[in-house]
């Protein structure tokens, strides 16, 4: 079986970006909108500021307490995409429980939207108006580009229909005309249907959901989801039983987290020049 490496893949999109950054007036800058205080979204935020100064690209981060109301958090969004400094704004998820996260994320206009999480961005991208791609759909496109796996033609099961991982990637898919299963609950009942695919997409978050006896002798195997098991981050995946039937594997970490983040920092140089 082939680890399939997101960080080399990462750092040729992100060596790009600094090349790019270096003919550019103005380097762009990335909003991070923040409620409350969480040690892994901090580590998450940290990521991102580490590969935006790699890049030559600004961050600036707007943290809020984790009690503000919805409404409250809603009108400074409002006034932190009118900076003009500001060529993409983000909010970094998870949002605290009481506040109405889609309403939040309505706030970011499509012009600024590079996690596109907007109703407006997602449905330019739908119907492929959108100038740039949600960044974990973009890392599932660019690590399967890396490796020279086709995928119109392949049979390809997706994991989990959640709103960061699932959803974009299937749209993006189903705009390529690709064969595409989504199983969107209780995939550990639904083994047969996994096993049909050639190209096997796992997003859910829960560690070991996906088997090696789930998966289809060569088959490729992205996982993209992430949990929290005995400290470390694991991902849906079963590495050690998966390896024994896949072709290919997108672990987590090292997979589609690194490429994840260089195609946020790709989608904020768009908006940028645009």
């Amino acid at each position: 079986m082939i680890l399939m490496d997101g960080k080399a893949a990462a750092k040729k999109i992100l060596d790009g970006l600094a090349r790019d950054s270096g003919g550019m007036k103005k380097k762009p800058r990335l909003a991070v909108v923040v409620a409350g205080q969480d040690p892994v979204i901090a580590s998450f935020i940290a990521q991102k500021k580490r590969a935006a100064s790699a890049v030559g690209a600004r961050m600036r981060i707007y943290s809020f307490p984790a009690d503000i109301t919805t409404n409250a958090l809603r009108k400074n969004i409002a006034a932190i995409v009118h900076e003009k400094e500001n060529d993409a704004v983000i909010v970094q998820l998870p949002l605290p429980a009481h506040i109405n996260r889609q309403y939040i994320l309505n706030a970011i206009p499509l012009q600024k939207d590079a996690d596109v999480l907007s109703a407006g961005a997602i449905g330019a991208f739908t119907v492929g108006k959108s100038a740039v791609m949600p960044p974990v759909a973009g890392a599932v496109a660019a690590l399967l580009k890396e490796y020279g796996i086709p995928y119109r033609g392949a049979h390809i099961v997706i994991v989990g229909a959640g709103s960061l991982v699932g959803r974009p990637i299937a749209l993006w898919l189903l705009r390529e005309g690709a064969m595409l299963t989504i199983i969107a609950d209780r995939a550990e009942d639904r083994a047969d249907a996994v096993r049909a695919g050639d190209i096997v997409i796992s997003g859910v978050g829960k560690p070991g959901l996906i088997r090696g006896d789930m998966i289809k002798k060569g088959a490729v195997v992205i996982d993209a989801g992430s949990s929290e098991s005995s400290g470390a981050v694991v991902g849906d995946a079963d590495r050690n039983s998966v390896a024994s039937s896949a072709a290919y594997l997108a672990p987590v970490p090292g997979g589609v987290g690194p490429l994840t983040v260089a195609m946020l920092l790709k989608n904020l140089f768009i908006l940028a020049r645009a």
